[in-house]
């Protein structure tokens, strides 16, 4: 949703060559109190079939596993009530996990809308360029040192997750922040911190290193509420900065000109948005591990939905949540009673759809070069 009674507002309209006030095509106008604001209409339809889609798969978690569990009796446990029976298996075993799932891919949806906002390169992903890889290097060397509780794990990954961003900012800062330079400077930290986890790996005993290796693959296996009490307090915390992030998304996908004639500092924009989605990707992270490429194709699953000229922030977050507990369904029931870790899922639908965003991206860099030439 977006302001349509703001100075700022009429002035980008003035200079999109429409008449003050005029509604944008697709949108409807929601007022309340003295204020006025814009709906995406296909964009509001998108997150209310999330939302029930969410409901439907959570419901399907709950019920799947090693005993079958009917609808009839998962709901009541979820409100409270139930067999004991049904509180163990679902209360006990299966919500927990599930809750962390959706906290999770909430988190990573986000992140990976923001950092490619900034950005402007679907590439940007936490993952990607060395974000995931700098909360990993902190979480595994604090596995490595004797740190095994899962409980304050969260929030040491964000100080990796900051520190890493940091370099690959300041690197790929010359007088602005361009594009290509910080997607090819973020790979670059990210293999080199990767090497860095795996000689941590070597330093721990066996039994640390399978630990770190099982987290490294993005897992919620034996994960619950202790690990998801972090990240539910840390996007509490949030919820005003990323408010304030989905205001801010629309000033940061115009053009540089014309953001700064609107008055908006870009630097400390830009600064906001990539410090609100590399702590949403570190506590993510921190907490069921790099669950790779969900941050990656989230963001832009939701731009083709929606149809949204900007990538939009809400259905980021709930496609996220969909990906990765969908992901953690099927990891868990496919191969039964095996339990694949949901990162092995996602990274085995990502893969394909990285190699097909490059390939699409170098298509269209060739066409606009030729284009360019005649």
């Amino acid at each position: 949703m977006s302001a349509t009674d703001t100075p700022a507002t009429d002035r980008a309209a003035t200079r999109a060559g429409r008449p003050r006030g005029a509604r944008p095509a697709g949108y409807g106008v929601v007022r309340g109190g003295r204020g006025a604001f814009l709906l995406h209409r296909r964009a509001a339809l998108v997150v209310g079939a999330l939302v029930v889609l969410l409901a439907l798969i959570c419901v399907a978690y709950l019920c799947a596993g090693d005993s079958f569990v009917a609808p009839g009796r998962v709901l009541p446990v979820v409100f409270g009530g139930g067999q004991p029976a049904d509180q163990l298996i679902v209360g006990t075993l299966r919500e927990p996990r599930m809750v962390l799932g959706l906290l999770v891919g909430l988190a990573f949806g986000m992140s990976g809308a923001l950092i490619q906002t900034v950005a402007r390169n679907p590439l940007a992903s936490p993952d990607i360029i060395g974000i995931s890889q700098g909360a990993g290097v902190v979480t595994v060397g604090a596995l490595t040192f004797g740190v095994t509780s899962g409980t304050p794990l969260p929030y040491l990954s964000i100080a990796g997750g900051l520190a890493a961003a940091a370099l690959v900012y300041a690197f790929a800062w010359r007088g602005g922040l361009h594009a290509t330079r910080f997607v090819l400077i973020g790979i670059g930290f990210s293999i080199a911190l990767k090497s860095v986890i795996t000689l941590l790996m070597t330093k721990g005993d066996v039994l640390v290193a399978q630990q770190a290796q099982v987290w490294m693959t993005g897992s919620l296996n034996g994960r619950g509420y202790d690990e998801a009490a972090p990240m539910a307090i840390t996007l509490i915390v949030l919820t005003p900065a990323v408010l304030w992030a989905a205001y801010a998304q629309r000033t940061v996908s115009m053009d540089d000109d014309t953001a700064t004639a609107l008055g908006v500092r870009l630097g400390r924009v830009r600064l906001g948005l990539v410090v609100t989605g590399v702590v949403l990707a570190s506590v993510a992270t921190g907490a069921a591990g790099p669950v790779d490429f969900v941050a990656l194709m989230a963001p832009q699953i939701a731009r083709r939905m929606t149809g949204t000229a900007q990538i939009p922030l809400l259905t980021s977050a709930l496609t996220g949540a969909v990906v990765v507990v969908l992901g953690d369904l099927l990891a868990k029931t496919l191969f039964s009673p095996t339990e694949l870790p949901v990162g092995v899922l996602t990274a085995a639908v990502g893969a394909p759809y990285l190699i097909w965003l490059l390939i699409r991206r170098s298509g269209a860099g060739t066409r606009a070069r030729a284009t360019g030439g005649k």
